[in-house]
């Protein structure tokens, strides 16, 4: 039992990831890719720690939940459709309950004393920092989710942040406005016997499909990097059925609740919304890890391997992906991007990626990225240098030479000998490679 256990756990974590598309059928390789996925995101939900992520963003939307509401319900009042807004935040909440009136007391206190504060605009602008600082926290954890180094600019910071907060109530309005509709068209459909249950499905459906939509839409447009449709898509309806069904035991637990209203008053509901808030964002994120999983899946291929590879072997790969990158441009073509280079010499897009970056590091400067958008996959790369100087001994002595040397070791005297015949090694190394151009490999 334990040596197929062990074998399991040794496919599931080794075997399965040096697997290709031509080694095995179309559909066993779709299916590898299904366990792959899965585990992808149960590793990556423990390891970085989307539990305490979803705890942090529960407190951020504590203290943002009632000048969001203030925000929506301002926005909704300049268009006309504030009691819309007030019924759907109402049957969010299971009903009209004492929650929710306290709730709405608050969004018109806070509106009020935005419009009256004591220094002009201060009330204002505390209450869009406050949304801001929500939405910013947002996209920090869905950016390291996605191991994105680069964040948004200032201004397109401001620009989709308030493009999100102006579409909102508006999505919110249609969602209802759909639901009256369908609601409408049942009772005139009611008599025939076929088209009733189809109707009653969709009516039931509209709210899924809304949240499908939301949470598709968070997992393409959050994240500071290009995501794909499909499999945004796929993430967003799993998080969005789960979060429909959550929210259905969120409801139901508050009628258990209101029993103990009695003797804790409206405290009772708050540690049951407190908890309703940090499923969602679990919820949330673990569909975002499983966007990120499933578009990214090839990076993962020969994980271990790539971890694990020799000096000699990493050696190899760059002065074969630089050569690439040079005779490309000595040929006046067109760049190569990683996923043409990993396709074209047959290297792990992890480990491609992983040499790209080294190349184009501060100390090292041998390529550099080609971008016509921020958010672009399509990134190409080209020399940082003249090509007819490029050589094999310049690259392996930049990849030498990279990162820190600066540690208290006295190479001057103490150990100038071990020190000498380093250097000394290494140049005999080079002497040879120092003749041969990239370009001509």
């Amino acid at each position: 039992m334990k040596q197929r256990i062990a074998r399991i756990w040794k496919f599931l974590t080794y075997d399965i990831w040096r697997i290709t598309e031509d080694e095995v059928g179309k559909t066993t390789f779709s299916l590898y890719n299904i366990i792959k996925t899965i585990y992808l995101c149960i590793t990556h939900f423990t390891k970085d720690r989307i539990m305490n992520k979803a705890s942090a963003l529960t407190y951020s939307t504590l203290l943002a939940f009632v000048p969001i509401l203030a925000i929506l319900f301002a926005i909704a009042r300049g268009f006309g459709f504030d009691n819309i807004m007030k019924s759907q935040i109402v049957s969010g909440f299971g009903g009209p309950s004492e929650t929710t009136e306290v709730i709405f007391q608050f969004v018109d206190s806070y509106l009020s004393q935005a419009k009256s504060g004591i220094f002009i605009g201060v009330g204002l602008i505390m209450l869009l920092w406050t949304v801001l600082n929500l939405i910013n926290n947002m996209e920090i954890t869905f950016n390291r989710i996605w191991q994105v180094q680069k964040a948004r600019s200032v201004f397109r910071m401001t620009t989709d942040y308030l493009s999100m907060l102006l579409l909102m109530p508006i999505l919110i309005v249609i969602s209802a406005g759909l639901s009256i509709f369908m609601s409408t068209m049942l009772k005139n459909i009611e008599e025939f016997t076929l088209l009733a249950p189809i109707g009653k499905f969709l009516v039931r459906l509209i709210p899924f499909v809304f949240t499908w939509f939301m949470f598709t839409a968070l997992y393409i447009f959050m994240p500071n990097t290009k995501v794909k449709f499909r499999h945004a898509l796929i993430a967003g309806i799993l998080a969005g059925t789960a979060f429909q069904a959550f929210q259905y035991i969120y409801i139901s637990g508050q009628l258990s609740v209101a029993r103990y209203n009695a003797i804790y008053g409206s405290f009772a509901a708050l540690p049951l919304f407190l908890l309703w808030v940090h499923i969602s964002w679990t919820i949330c994120l673990f569909g975002a890890e499983f966007t990120y999983a499933s578009q990214n899946l090839r990076n993962f291929s020969f994980d271990k391997d790539t971890r694990n590879i020799s000096r000699r072997y990493h050696d190899f790969v760059a002065i074969l992906i630089m050569s690439r990158i040079t005779k490309r441009f000595a040929n006046n073509e067109a760049p190569y991007s990683a996923q043409e280079l990993s396709e074209e010499c047959q290297i792990p897009i992890s480990l491609t990626n992983k040499v790209l970056r080294e190349l184009k590091d501060e100390n090292v400067k041998l390529i550099h990225e080609v971008s016509s958008d921020e958010k672009s996959e399509d990134i190409t790369y080209q020399p940082s240098i003249d090509i007819n100087k490029l050589n094999v001994a310049m690259l392996l002595d930049r990849i030498d030479t990279r990162g820190s040397e600066d540690f208290k070791i006295d190479i001057a005297h103490t150990y100038s000998e071990q020190w000498n015949v380093l250097l000394q090694a290494r140049q005999e190394y080079y002497n040879g490679s120092g003749k041969v151009l990239l370009k001509d490999l």
